[in-house]
């Protein structure tokens, strides 16, 4: 009695970011132009590591993996955002739905924990400088990189068998751009008290590991800088983890700023610049931050445009 019916969707409906055609299409150009610029930075940058010998080492091994991180981060939201945007195609089907949340959970959940180990690459670079080589091995870059994937999929898998046991009745329709936990779990119209917790203590947890890395690492690394007297040696050193701390920054910063509230309180709004932001603009800035700020990866992309125009002279010999 005064139980509803519920039933299976096979399909969601997204509301997106706005149902103004001009202000769509002004977004569709912006993201589109973002993501052009997310793609091309992205497999530009793992180019230039694989085909420079001279950044063959942990950080750029790192910095590698962070841009194929980025790259399928972004190809996971944006394309059906640009979808939705341009051809006003609200609907996605309850499977690719759920597959785009925990490949987002996935990646997001990985490269926390990528961050966090070039935090600790940074830290042994600086705190530790003679023995880098010895202590980022080769194992032990691959061991961090195998545990950043690992943590990432048990997350995922995690959120599979909870969102798995959602009943949708009431509505179809998801208050977002794109489907994430809160607004899905929003929508659902059975208990979702218990299925909150579990993804609140794996998220949780794995935002505080990682952020404590990170502090950690930091705060060892100031301390050592601190310790430098020179001015110069100090922002000497302090350069080769500035473009890492502002990328982490950016990141922690706007995740903090979304998850830091209860499910319920998804609206269209605020929520959705802070999602925009690191769905969309991160994975577009983090090859900016790394390029732009690092001399070695300028230096390198010169070596490799050399070696591209050296055989092409040659040719017209």
């Amino acid at each position: 009695m005064g139980r509803r019916n519920i039933t299976q969707v096979s399909d969601f409906i997204l509301m997106g970011l706005t149902d103004s055609a001009e202000i769509r299409l002004v977004l569709f150009t912006l993201f589109l132009l973002m993501y052009l610029i997310t793609v091309l930075g992205n497999v530009g940058m793992i180019l230039i590591f694989r085909l420079d010998p001279q950044l063959h080492t942990p950080m750029y091994f790192f910095l590698s993996h962070l841009s194929f991180l980025d790259l399928s981060y972004s190809s996971v939201i944006t394309p059906k955002t640009l979808d939705n945007l341009l051809t006003s195609n609200k609907y996605i089907s309850y499977l690719n739905c759920f597959i785009q949340m925990n490949c987002f959970v996935f990646l997001g959940v990985t490269e926390c924990f990528l961050l966090s180990s070039m935090a600790y690459d940074r830290y042994v670079a600086i705190c530790n400088p003679l023995h880098y080589l010895i202590v980022m091995s080769t194992r032990r870059c691959c061991s961090l990189l195998f545990g950043s994937y690992l943590i990432g999929f048990m997350d995922s898998f995690v959120n599979v068998l909870c969102m798995s046991r959602l009943h949708f009745c009431d509505s179809n329709v998801i208050y977002h751009f794109f489907c994430e936990a809160p607004p899905v779990l929003a929508l659902s119209c059975t208990d979702t008290h218990d299925i909150e917790i579990i993804i609140s203590i794996f998220a949780g947890s794995t935002l505080v590991v990682s952020l404590i890395t990170v502090s950690v690492s930091y705060v060892a690394i100031l301390s050592t800088i601190l310790k430098i007297t020179s001015t110069s040696g100090k922002r000497k050193t302090f350069s080769t983890c500035a473009s890492h701390l502002l990328a982490v920054s950016i990141f922690y910063a706007t995740t903090i700023f979304t998850y830091a509230k209860p499910s319920k309180s998804y609206s269209l709004g605020k929520d959705h610049v802070a999602s925009v932001f690191y769905t969309i603009v991160i994975p577009m800035l983090n090859p900016l931050i790394y390029s732009l700020r690092n001399k070695e990866v300028k230096n390198a992309l010169r070596r490799v445009m050399q070696k591209r125009k050296g055989p092409k002279q040659l040719k017209y010999q």
